[in-house]
């Protein structure tokens, strides 16, 4: 008898686009500055993308936007969030004190320098990501935008929520 095996990568289609930003902006100010100059509408979401690691939990906040019109799906995500950890520490013989440990948790963890990801999905092929690119980089707070290559990510795992 033969045996079939089938890969998981047949299964995963790309139809995302994935923009990282780059900008100091806390995420709620860079979200309302994409309103103003892409004419979206993003929200906080209630779901964000929560994480366990064994310091913690910790979450990543999530903007959203549902464009029914170009019946598409925009995500904005910052790439990095901390997770506090406590941990008691002998300071003498008979005294011991409580450190909080800041540990930086990466989304993508091979983009660390990435700020924000824009991950837009249900894109077709008459998507034009280098126009939104463009209109990204005329806000004057983005340092930097570029469409991120989905096949290089070693961790896109995380992308699906």
């Amino acid at each position: 008898m033969a045996i079939i095996k089938l890969q998981i990568d047949d299964f995963i289609s790309a139809d995302y686009e994935l923009i990282a930003i780059h900008s100091t902006l806390e995420d709620y100010r860079l979200a309302y500055f994409i309103n103003q100059k892409l004419g979206v509408s993003f929200e906080k979401s209630q779901n964000d993308i929560g994480i366990q690691i064994p310091e913690g939990k910790s979450h990543f906040t999530r903007f959203i936007f549902d464009d029914a019109e170009n019946e598409l799906f925009w995500n904005l995500i910052p790439n990095k969030t901390k997770v506090i950890t406590k941990q008691t520490q002998a300071t003498s013989l008979f005294e011991e004190t409580e450190l909080d440990i800041t540990t930086n948790l990466y989304l993508l963890p091979e983009m660390k320098k990435v700020d924000y990801l824009l991950k837009i999905e249900q894109v077709d092929d008459f998507f034009d990501a280098d126009t939104l690119i463009d209109e990204l980089l005329a806000i004057k707070q983005i340092t930097t935008a570029y469409k991120i290559a989905q096949h290089k990510l070693k961790s896109k795992n995380n992308l699906i929520f």
